[in-house]
């Protein structure tokens, strides 16, 4: 027979504090599901992955602005470390494993809702990254997390907690974390509880406020990372330029991952 850790789903949780989820870890459902053998939880510092004496992590973004970037090495060695396997490069994309979720908890993400939880109950093992800073080298979202995934629009210090929400919103829907099964049908959200109603928004542009779009994407060093190359147009220099360029990717990043931003009732 499989041990209990082959049987438990794995939840790996990447961070630059592994010391928050102490007190989170230990409480409620999940200390209940782990004790049980349901779920599996591995911590992983992010800076085990650095490899200059001040275990740096992030860097200021081409093009400019505010804040800090965490950087792309130590998260592709992060995950791949965790997963026993090279994720390749630009020549060599990888194929996703199925069973497997790569989740960047991300306020540019996709909304998480019932459905995703749901989604998510079915796999084997959720890899949750924890954003921090200004946010995240573009090719995290891109071409290392299989999803970028927001719980609301809001703005937080970093992903920490919005990995432990959508933790706790998958754990409670496995079998047995509950103990009575029909709790997790029988409530807000659940197939069987909601009402599907026809939605009458229309899609429009909207009219410049800056808040209906997502952030723009943001990179930082190395300018050329495992052949995925920072856009040209954010190491030119032209200011002007950078602008209009981070104004078409905010809007085409809102249709791709948020269009209910650009609708209206």
């Amino acid at each position: 027979m499989p041990c209990i850790e082959e049987m438990a789903m794995r939840f790996d949780l990447l961070t630059i504090f592994p010391e928050f989820f102490q007190g989170p870890l230990d409480h409620g459902i999940i200390r209940r599901a782990r004790e049980a053998g349901i779920i599996h939880v591995h911590v992983q510092d992010l800076r085990e992955f650095t490899k200059d004496r001040h275990r740096t992590v992030d860097d200021r973004p081409f093009g400019g602005g505010e804040g800090m970037v965490l950087k792309p090495e130590p998260l592709f060695e992060a995950v791949e470390s965790l997963l026993g396997r090279s994720l390749g490069d630009a020549s060599t994309p990888h194929a996703p494993d199925p069973h497997t979720a790569i989740v960047l908890m991300s306020a540019a993400g996709k909304l998480f809702h019932q459905g995703m939880a749901r989604r998510y109950s079915q796999l084997r093992r959720i890899i949750l990254i924890c954003g921090r800073y200004e946010g995240v080298d573009e090719r995290v979202a891109e071409h290392l997390a299989t999803e970028e995934v927001s719980i609301g629009d809001f703005v937080l210090s970093g992903g920490e907690l919005p990995a432990m929400l959508v933790m706790d919103a998958v754990v409670r829907l496995l079998p047995g974390a509950l103990g009575n099964e029909a709790s997790s049908q029988n409530e807000s959200f659940s197939a069987s509880f909601s009402a599907v109603k026809p939605s009458s928004a229309v899609v429009r542009e909207p009219t410049g406020a800056r808040g209906t779009l997502l952030d723009f994407p943001h990179y930082t060093r190395p300018a050329d990372y495992r052949g995925w190359k920072v856009p040209e147009i954010l190491v030119g220099g032209n200011h002007a330029e950078v602008t209009k360029w981070r104004q078409h990717k905010a809007m085409e990043k809102t249709r791709r991952n948020r269009p209910d931003l650009l609708s209206q009732e």
